[in-house]
């Protein structure tokens, strides 16, 4: 791949510019705080709470008790408030704490011409601590899915940040994980499909075969794409 032959590069945001896991973010996970097994958190998180990426639901202490107590009803206010608590300080220290090499690649992506655009899923309280974070200033569109009530794969939210670049999708490379089919999503609408693996080989690394199918091209690091 040639970056020269597009005009555009759009990144996803979680396990490809940064992790809770690839910062060591501080403190407890929140299915541990809360006392509910890690399966069914993850499975609350990624298969069955679209209302809060959608941003039907804003309230970031209405977002974990919902979840919280569809696993364990009895799970206290007071727990998950202190849950709601941390999960926003650890998101907040993923955003803020962003690995020098990843700033490096945007940085030189950028002095190279190119746009740069973002296209994540996430709720209010994953996404507070954008505003402080050290890449923000790199990009020129960045589309939040509670900010716009669509979520990946979903062709609407691909579809403004190219307007917001004002690019066309055969003018893009879309760089992801591969989590919640955005990679499908985004060769579907024609754009080139870039896999990274350097998070999820580490904590998911079952789904990197099913995520290789919609791959135009993979690499483990985003320092690669300079190459």
């Amino acid at each position: 791949m040639d970056l020269k032959d597009y005009r555009a590069v759009i990144f996803d945001l979680f396990h490809t510019l940064t992790s809770l896991e690839s910062v060591r973010a501080p403190g407890r996970g929140t299915s541990e705080i809360l006392g509910v097994s890690r399966k069914e958190w993850n499975k609350q998180l990624l298969l069955y709470s679209e209302d809060r990426l959608r941003g039907k639901i804003r309230d970031p202490l209405e977002i974990i008790r919902k979840m919280a107590r569809a696993i364990n009803p009895d799970v206290s206010d007071e727990i998950i408030r202190q849950a709601v608590n941390n999960r926003i300080k650890r998101f907040k220290y993923a955003l803020e704490h962003i690995d020098p090499g990843t700033i490096i690649t945007l940085a030189r992506l950028r002095a190279s011409g190119k746009l740069i655009g973002l296209i994540s899923n996430g709720d209010l309280s994953e996404i507070a601590g954008w505003k402080n974070s050290p890449i923000k200033k790199y990009f020129d569109s960045v589309v939040f899915s509670c900010d716009v009530g669509y979520i990946k794969p979903e062709k609407e939210i691909y579809e403004i940040c190219l307007k917001k670049l004002g690019v066309l999708s055969h003018e893009c490379v879309f760089i992801g994980d591969g989590g919640c089919g955005e990679l499908r999503g985004a060769k579907e609408l024609g754009m080139t499909t870039v896999l990274t693996t350097h998070v999820i080989k580490i904590i998911w690394p079952e789904k990197i075969k099913e995520n290789r199918k919609y791959a135009d091209y993979e690499i483990d690091e985003l320092k690669e794409l300079l190459e």
